[in-house]
């Protein structure tokens, strides 16, 4: 994450960098990914760089985290979240919630894609991340007698994402054909494992 020098820099220039950063991680994996552009695009001394953050994963975990808050906010904030409910209910909810911020920034897509791709180490264990988000909501509604106690909440956890990226990439255009989709197959895997 960022070092205390780059969080005493202006919310403009912390902007710039970011803008920056998500320019380059949207145009290539992060593997492929150069500091040297980002720098470039950002108009900051490489030095500077270094002076907020270590490497080249500081930086993309900080763009990550980053927009990875931006869509929970937006998820948290809409009146149809219920916490409470089952994990297939708060992942429809939620995943209809940011439809319309995904759209609206194509860039966060394009970074999505090219994660999905990279097979780098540091990436492998960003999606992971990602995947554990939803294994304690799975392991939740174990607890509570929703979900079947012998399902493996990782490869449920798999599935359901697999499922909600590739009916994004399909349907990103069509609001209600992605939602009707994505419905029918929460559907079926809820039949799969619920009791």
């Amino acid at each position: 994450m960022p070092k205390d020098t780059f969080n005493n820099l202006s919310d403009d220039k912390k902007q710039k960098i970011f803008d920056a950063a998500v320019k380059e991680f949207s145009a290539k994996r992060f593997s492929e990914a150069s500091i040297n552009q980002i720098v470039k695009t950002a108009e900051i001394p490489r030095g500077s760089f270094y002076q907020y953050f270590e490497n080249k994963e500081d930086i993309y975990r900080y763009m990550f985290e980053r927009i990875g808050k931006e869509k929970r906010e937006i998820a948290l904030h809409s009146e149809n979240i219920d916490t409470d409910a089952d994990f297939f209910e708060i992942c429809l909810e939620s995943t209809k919630a940011t439809f319309e911020w995904a759209q609206h920034h194509p860039e966060y897509l394009r970074i999505s894609m090219y994660m999905e791709i990279d097979d780098s180490e540091f990436v492998t264990k960003l999606r992971a991340s990602f995947a554990e988000r939803f294994v304690k909501f799975i392991e939740r509604d174990k607890e509570r007698g929703l979900i079947k106690r012998e399902t493996d909440s990782y490869l449920v956890a798999e599935m359901v994402y697999a499922l909600i990226w590739k009916q994004g990439c399909l349907f990103i255009s069509d609001k209600e054909k992605f939602i009707k989709r994505l419905s029918d197959g929460i559907k079926i895997i809820r039949q799969g494992i619920g009791k």
